[in-house]
């Protein structure tokens, strides 16, 4: 273990420099890396690894080079401007610790209306102690808490003696193909850190989460005859409900992971379009619909479990009957993931945040997916993920907490240095 005042000058280097990462955290923010525009975001984050003496490494990822890979979602946009970014410190001699990755990802979630915002969404404010905008909780302030605790070793003419690669990925919002992006492109480590909004928790397990849309025919009329025709839209509901049954049923038998969430796993209608006309019925409808499922459950047949729950309320239609749904998967094939318990990096990790939060570290299990299942399961790397307090995320005025997002930093400064040793910054990395 570091030498308490060294831990102490570390904690102080955050400190002096928490003003600059305040507003490198607002510079990001302003950028709206939605998907398929996270390319300006992107350059912004190779600038920033490229000014701290990283070897930066910017590359479009080839859906062709990933749909094999265990992990792999299907994409359902172009990925021609599709753009991961990973910054590579190497040590100066031979590696004295572990090497570690330190992940984030830059694509955020759409804003929905703009006027249910207190202000524009990639217009950053600041006030009582919490910064809001899109992406700034989820996930641009863990973002630039990877930077800025590489940066406090920096003030301290520091720098990891084992090899740090920074990783700024996208689509960890739909399908998770930037890090397996990553995996492929090569880059493995003894650890990785990522700095999810996690409340300062760790997380301990996670869900895994399925997209598919269910496309429904029905047969046109002039509404003055409804009844000769079949509704499309109407005729979803039942298959909504079905599913819903199927939720309850799964949410009744829970994972030992899970065994203290009081509804670990969620189906969420999540969008719906159909009909062409106000005066006719409407021939055809789509919905679309996100659900989660336990670690451990085969992905394979959560599908066929789906489509055998489509298919049976279906039959109860008349016109569906002999008109089936078709279900179409797109984005998310994710499974689930339990943290390995008692890791090195996990016993560090908890040294770490209780030398600067001054309480016990504590673990959670989420209801959502994050990039850990793609080290984890696939490469056997274990996935710490440790974050800032956010509010609000997916949602309207977003936020993030700057005294927990300065205490994070502290932490994940202190976990490197821990983690990957410490030697003398060569005059090329200043």
């Amino acid at each position: 273990m570091l030498a308490p005042d060294l831990r102490n000058k570390i904690f102080r280097a955050v400190d002096e420099n928490f003003d600059e990462q305040l507003r490198f955290l607002a510079e990001l923010t302003r950028l709206p890396s939605l998907r398929c525009q996270e390319a300006t975001a992107q350059d912004f984050m190779a600038a920033a690894l490229r000014a701290r003496g990283l070897a930066v490494d910017r590359w479009k990822i080839r859906v062709e080079d990933i749909r094999n890979l265990p992990g792999f979602s299907p994409v359902a946009v172009s990925y021609e401007d599709a753009w991961n970014v990973v910054g590579a410190h190497r040590p100066a001699a031979a590696a004295k610790g572990r090497s570690l990755i330190l992940n984030g990802h830059i694509d955020v979630v759409p804003t929905g209306p703009l006027d249910m915002w207190s202000h524009p969404p990639f217009d950053p404010k600041i006030a009582d102690g919490w910064m809001s905008g899109r992406g700034a909780g989820d996930m641009k302030a863990g973002l630039s808490a990877n930077l800025f605790a590489l940066d406090a070793l920096a003030r301290l003419d520091l720098a990891p003696a084992s090899e740090v690669t920074v990783q700024s990925v996208i689509e960890e919002e739909c399908t998770g193909n930037g890090a397996l992006a990553c995996l492929q492109r090569g880059y493995r480590a003894d650890a990785a850190l990522i700095t999810e909004p996690s409340g300062e928790t760790l997380g301990a397990a996670q869900v895994g989460v399925m997209w598919f849309q269910v496309k429904v025919r029905g047969k046109p009329a002039h509404v003055a005859y409804a009844g000769s025709g079949a509704n499309a839209i109407e005729a979803c509901f039942p298959l909504i409900e079905a599913l819903h049954a199927l939720e309850a049923r799964w949410n009744a038998v829970k994972h030992p992971a899970f065994a203290e969430h009081p509804h670990p796993i969620n189906f969420v209608v999540s969008r719906i379009e159909g009909g062409d006309w106000t005066s006719s019925v409407p021939a055809w409808c789509t919905f679309d619909m996100r659900i989660g499922l336990y670690p451990g459950q085969d992905l394979a047949a959560v599908r066929a479990e789906v489509e055998s729950t489509v298919r049976d309320a279906a039959r109860r239609d008349s016109f569906l009957a002999h008109n089936p749904p078709a279900i179409v998967y797109h984005g998310f094939q994710a499974e689930g993931y339990v943290l390995q318990k008692d890791s090195d990096a996990q016993r560090l990790l908890e040294h770490c945040h209780e030398a600067a939060a001054g309480s016990a570290l504590g673990q959670r299990a989420g209801t959502g997916t994050t990039d850990a299942r793609f080290y984890g399961l696939y490469a056997g790397i274990p996935a710490l993920v440790y974050g800032p307090r956010a509010e609000n995320i997916h949602a309207f005025d977003e936020r993030v907490e700057l005294e927990s997002l300065r205490r994070v930093t502290q932490t994940a400064a202190l976990f490197i240095a821990e983690w990957c040793g410490v030697e003398a910054r060569r005059p090329s990395q200043a």
